[in-house]
C-alpha cells in the first residue's frame, strides 16, 4: 500500500531522516517508536505528503506521491494527531464532516456516515453537537478518529493519538482502537513513545534513533534480540517504567 524508497529529509542542510526503505503491506499495522526527535513524525508526514522528501520517493498504491497527485491521494489517507487537531469554532459534527462537505458529498450519505462512525468509536450522539472544549480529551480523540475515517480511507496515520490522555482513558481507547483496526482492515501506521503500546497494536515495530531505523520486527523479536546497545537500553528503560 505504501512504499518508501531511499526516502530522506533534511531541514536547512541538517538531516532529520536518513535514507531508508520501507514497505507497508495492505491491512497491516506498523508502529513507529523511539525517543523524541528521532524522526517518527517526520516519517509519518512524508507518507501523506504534508512534507516532501529531500531525496527518494514515496509510492502510494502503485503511484508516486507527486505534487500533482498528493491532494487526491491524501483523501485516501486518514490522519490523527496527538492534540486532536479539531477546529475550536466548529462543532464535533462539523469537524467530522468538513472535508466531505467541501467535496460536495451527498447530505444523506454524510448523515449516515456520521451515525455509523459515532457507533464505531462509541461516541454518544449528543456529543456531536458540542464544541471541542465541551468534550473530554478522550471524546476529542474519538471525534478526531471519526474525521480521519469519514471518507473511508485506505490508510490511517496516527501521530501519538493517546499521548496526552490520562492512564485510565488511554487504556479504554487502546482497547477500542485495536478493535477498530481489526474490524476495518485498514493499513495503519501509529507513532508512540511507549514500547508496550507498540506491542499491543503493532504487527511490525520500527525502533528509530537519530533519523534511522535501528531495528524492525515483531514485539517479541524486539524484546528477544536487541540489535545494539541503544535498542537494549531502550527496551530496559521501558521495562522499568512498566515496573
Amino acid at each position: 500500500m505504501l512504499s518508501l524508497r531511499q526516502v530522506a529529509k533534511s531541514y536547512d542542510g541538517i538531516p532529520a531522516l536518513a535514507p531508508l526503505d520501507l514497505e507497508l503491506e495492505r491491512g497491516s499495522t506498523t508502529v513507529l517508536i523511539g525517543p523524541s526527535g528521532c524522526g517518527k513524525s517526520t516519517l509519518l508526514r512524508l507518507m501523506n505528503g504534508l512534507i516532501a522528501p529531500s531525496g527518494g520517493s514515496v509510492v502510494f498504491d502503485g503511484q508516486p506521491l507527486t505534487p500533482a497527485l498528493v491532494r487526491a491521494m491524501r483523501h485516501r489517507m486518514g490522519y490523527v494527531i496527538q492534540s486532536g487537531g479539531l477546529f475550536p469554532h466548529l462543532s464535533a459534527r462539523d469537524n467530522v464532516t468538513l472535508l466531505a462537505r467541501h467535496l460536495g458529498r451527498d447530505t444523506g450519505w454524510i448523515a449516515g456516515r456520521v451515525d455509523e462512525l459515532a457507533a464505531l468509536v462509541q461516541l454518544p450522539s449528543d456529543r456531536l453537537d458540542r464544541f471541542p472544549l465541551e468534550l473530554s480529551g478522550g471524546q476529542q480523540q474519538r471525534v478526531g478518529l471519526m474525521r480521519a475515517l469519514m471518507l473511508d480511507p485506505d490508510v490511517l496515520l496516527l501521530d501519538e493519538p493517546l499521548g496526552a490522555l490520562d492512564p485510565m482513558i488511554r487504556a479504554d481507547l487502546q482497547n477500542d482502537l485495536r478493535a477498530i483496526f481489526s474490524s476495518l482492515h485498514k493499513t495503519v501506521v501509529l507513532v508512540t513513545h511507549d514500547l508496550y503500546e507498540a506491542g499491543f497494536f503493532g504487527d511490525t515495530i520500527l525502533l528509530m534513533k537519530n533519523g534511522r531505523i535501528e531495528q524492525r520486527g515483531t514485539f517479541q523479536e524486539l524484546l528477544d534480540t536487541p540489535a545494539n546497545d541503544f535498542v537494549r537500553a531502550f527496551v530496559n528503560a521501558q521495562r522499568q517504567v512498566v515496573g
